[in-house]
This record gives structure tokens, sequence and C-alpha cells, in this order.
């Protein structure tokens, strides 16, 4: 782990909490900046030569194409208006530019006047890895906890602690129960999300562990199951009726059920999974054999 210094560890500093908005645009500008002078986004932008100078990348036009897919003016290019960027323009920017990075792989460098390379080949995969590693560096940096998933999306940090939750595996071969479960922590870690998209995020869980409901008796006991469908059903998740209790303080208590629904899925179905009967390698061998 890097080394904390002194001002930051004992809260001296007065940016220990993160850089404001501002800081961090600036530094956006320099990380794009390193980025394309590595050659990430040639592919798609283009790049300046000495000899043939404005060379288009495959996006004939940028600046067309961030503002008809942003729906923004006034976003390109970047070392201009950066600067003036609000948190929804840097977070629409980051994963726009995460959808057509790419790491230059082979090319031929052109010496005269110190232009430098050009790139040939590219493979986005690894750029977009490489680009989403250097970006949550720089959102490590920010007042406010937000990073950058491997699907290319903004979402909200965890709290401490449940890191590994969000980022486990869902134990289960059964790919509707992991689509919904993905997408409802998407939408539930979504930059902006409000109170009524988290609210949907978790009735989506609710609905999860209603399909499993024949398996719950494996996991947990039937009284646990009892309080955990009547949170769900009597606190303005799933109905919305005057028998509702609203009493509460939302924003709190949509972040317990989200976490406590959550948990519970990946603990019923490690236990269904556990109890599984494991196959000898062997058995295997032989029915094919017989079959045969």
């Amino acid at each position: 782990m890097a080394k904390v210094p002194y001002s930051i560890r004992t809260g001296i500093n007065p940016r220990t909490n993160g850089f404001d908005l501002k800081t961090t645009n600036g530094l956006f500008v320099r990380l794009y900046e390193q980025l394309r002078e590595e050659g990430y986004t040639h592919e798609q932008f283009g790049f300046w030569c000495v000899d043939m100078h404005d060379v288009k990348g495959k996006l004939v036009d940028v600046e067309f194409t961030v503002l008809t897919t942003l729906r923004k003016p006034d976003l390109w290019p970047i070392a201009d208006k950066a600067p003036g960027y609000s948190e929804d323009d840097l977070f629409d920017m980051i994963e726009f530019l995460f959808d057509h990075v790419s790491k230059p792989l082979t090319g031929s460098m052109h010496s005269y006047d110190q232009c430098g390379m050009h790139w040939e080949t590219f493979d986005k995969e690894t750029g977009q890895k490489e680009f989403r590693k250097r970006v949550n560096d720089l959102l490590a940096l920010y007042e406010h906890r937000f990073e950058l998933s491997a699907d290319g999306l903004i979402l909200r940090q965890a709290p401490s602690g449940f890191e590994q939750l969000l980022d486990a595996t869902v134990p289960t071969d059964d790919k509707t129960i992991t689509a919904r479960v993905k997408a409802a922590v998407n939408e539930y870690r979504r930059h902006g999300a409000s109170l009524d998209v988290r609210r949907h995020a978790v009735s989506d869980l609710v609905g999860v562990l209603e399909a499993l409901r024949p398996k719950m008796s494996e996991a947990i006991t039937s009284n646990d199951e009892k309080d955990l469908f009547n949170i769900a059903n009597n606190f303005m998740i799933r109905h919305h009726n005057d028998k509702q209790k609203t009493d509460y303080e939302a924003n709190l208590w949509l972040s317990w059920m989200f976490y406590v629904y959550l948990s519970t899925i990946h603990l019923i179905l490690r236990r269904v999974e556990l109890k599984k009967p494991k196959r000898n390698p062997g058995d295997l061998v032989f029915r094919e054999r017989v079959e045969r």
C-alpha cells in the first residue's frame, strides 16, 4: 500500500477528504493529455502529424459524436471545456472515453521534427482496463466517492467493509438471477440515483429472494424469512398503500435493506451450492462408457 502522507494521516491537510470538483477537472484534463500522447485515443479520435496534419480516426467528427451521444453541447475539446464541467459532465465524459479508448500495439516511428509514433494496431479491451485503473486512481482523490466499473459505468463506491460483497460473483449458474442481481446493484449504485430509483433496486433484490424462497430453509430460519418479507411488504418497498410504515429516514433505511437483501441472496445461493452432492469424475467416465 502507498504511504499516506503525515498531514493527511493527522487530518491537518485541508484536502484530507479529497479534491474539489474544479481541481478534479484539472487533473482529468492532464490524465486525458497523457492518454492522448501515449496513443490511447488515436484509433478513434485520430492524431496530429507534422506532414499530414489532422489525421482522422474512426470518428471523423468527435465533437458531433459527443453531442449526439451525450446530448450535451460544449463538452469537446476536453482541454478547453473540462475546467467548467459539472460533476455530471465529468462522469459522462469518463464513460464516453471508456467506450472509445484502446491501447496502441504496433506502428511506425515518424522521426521528422519529432512527430512521434503513428500507431496502426490497437487492443480495445486492454486499453479500457488501463483507462479504468487510471481513472479510478483519479476518482480516489475526489471528495465524493465514485468509481468506474469494469462495464464502464460510474458508480458510487461501496461503504467500507462492503467492497467484497459488491465485487463477489453471484454463486449460481442461473443467468436470470445473475443478471437481475447485477442490474439491481448497478441501479442502486448509479451516480445521481434518486430515492425512488434505489427503492426500485431494493425491490428487485426482494424479487430475487422471492424466486429463491423454496430454498430459503436451507440457509435461514423461517422467522428470519418472515421478517425479511415483512420489511419488504410493509415499509414502502413493494407496495404503496395507507398501511405502509413511513416514519423512518429513507436514505439510511434503504442502504441497510439493500445490503441485507444482497448478502442474504449470496448466503442462500452459497449454502445451496455447498449442499450439492460432489461429483466423482470417475463416475462420469463410467456413465459415458455405459451409455456407449
